[in-house]
């Protein structure tokens, strides 16, 4: 098990099919990262708690909003004139860069929050993917999403 979300979120998207999925969770508008927080509560046993969800939201909402998504449409909108033109190509590869830089500074900070959850308070699986994804929950890919579950808990 990775203690920090960072390595734990590095390694579950390299295992086969997570990052398809979560690709298709973030095309329907789910925050991959705050799915991934919540597969890593999962795995770490950490009990949701209705003010735990809305803390974790609130944090991610607007870090999504102000930081990464503006980061992303960008890099989306020089898509295809960065394919004619080199020079764009490299600024496109920055922007990319920044972004998931962006997308790691999340991370800590969703870490950071939880970090005074105690670990092992459940053994039963909690639905932290659902609970996180709740907002979005009709437009989701369900099958999705317990692909991401279960590659993040290995069954």
């Amino acid at each position: 098990m990775c203690a920090d979300l960072w390595s734990f979120a590095l390694s579950l998207y390299a295992r086969p099919g997570v990052e398809a999925a979560c690709l298709r969770l973030q095309e329907q508008g789910a925050d991959v990262c705050l799915l991934l927080c919540g597969a890593w509560l999962e795995q770490r046993g950490v009990a949701l708690e209705p003010e735990r969800l809305r803390a974790l939201q609130q944090l991610a909402g607007s870090w999504q909003a102000k930081v990464i998504t503006p980061l992303r449409q960008l890099r989306v909108q020089w898509r295809v004139m960065a394919q004619q033109d080199e020079a764009l190509a490299a600024l496109r590869e920055r922007v990319k860069a920044l972004e998931l830089e962006a997308e790691r500074q999340l991370l800590k900070r969703l870490e950071a929050l939880a970090q005074g959850w105690p670990t092992g308070e459940v053994t039963d699986q909690q639905p932290w993917l659902e609970g996180l994804a709740a907002e979005d929950a009709a437009n989701l890919d369900h099958d999705a999403l317990q692909q991401l579950r279960a590659m993040a808990t290995g069954t």
